[in-house]
């Protein structure tokens, strides 16, 4: 007989000394058959803005997208966040971090995007997303070539100690070795207005579960949304609709 999935209750609404670490994709918005064609909806923006202000600053994004997107998809904020699963940080001050690469990475990643086009172009519906540091097979416009897309990663990522493989919601990344949402949590948590605060993550991809792991270490709280085991997560809500009501109630 089959082991019932455990029932995680819903998170209780925020204190005044937590520090909210959001996901994007699955988590705020749906996704889409392009990363670009997305949008955030008015007021969920506005309710992020106002917890923020309530938080003195304390909330943040943490995304697999790079900061110039998490911009464009949510301003005029412009929080503090954590892009491309942390290789950039940008603190409330504005300045941003990011780790470099050698000369032969930049030559491997271009040699890596080129292989990677004549892939997608032999699989009709497969998209190729450049991040510069990294590079994302999505395959939601091809779910019948999913396993010749992990494939392909497993294929070219082997023997190439400074990169793994980050699976995630019909897609596959070539990630820096020691780059994660939890090491980025775990990063801003050293510095104000983040500090001394207890962590609250809310994510909903299998990329999350590094940020669920560094806000329980640190007493805090961590919350999927959907419905994914094994989790780390303690808490859940349902969908991005109840995420959506969840902030509203936490913003007024």
């Amino acid at each position: 007989m089959a082991e019932p999935l455990p029932l995680r209750p819903p998170p209780p609404l925020l204190d005044d000394a937590c520090a909210l670490f959001l996901d994007v994709d699955g988590t705020l918005i749906e996704f889409a058959a392009r990363p670009d064609a997305v949008q955030l909806l008015p007021d969920v923006r506005e309710a992020i803005g106002r917890i923020s202000d309530r938080l003195e600053g304390a909330v943040a994004l943490v995304s697999g997208r790079p900061l110039e997107q998490l911009d464009q998809l949510f301003a005029p904020l412009q929080l503090p966040a954590a892009g491309l699963h942390g290789h950039e940080l940008r603190g409330e001050d504005g300045r941003v971090l990011r780790d470099e690469h050698d000369d032969d990475t930049a030559e491997w990643l271009h040699a890596l995007h080129q292989q990677a086009m004549r892939f997608a172009h032999g699989h009709p519906g497969v998209l190729v997303e450049d991040k510069g540091v990294g590079l994302a097979l999505h395959w939601r416009g091809a779910p019948h070539a999913a396993s010749d897309v992990r494939a392909f990663a497993d294929r070219h990522v082997r023997g190439r100690a400074s990169y793994r493989l980050q699976p995630g919601d019909h897609v596959v990344e070539f990630v820096p070795v020691g780059t994660d949402k939890g090491r980025a949590v775990r990063r801003m948590m050293q510095y104000l207005p983040f500090r001394g605060r207890l962590p609250v993550f809310l994510g909903d991809d299998l990329t999350d579960e590094f940020g669920f792991d560094a806000a329980n270490s640190q007493h805090g709280w961590s919350v999927l949304v959907g419905e994914r085991e094994p989790s780390a997560a303690v808490f859940a809500l349902p969908d991005i609709r109840s995420v959506h009501a969840w902030l509203r109630e936490n913003a007024y």
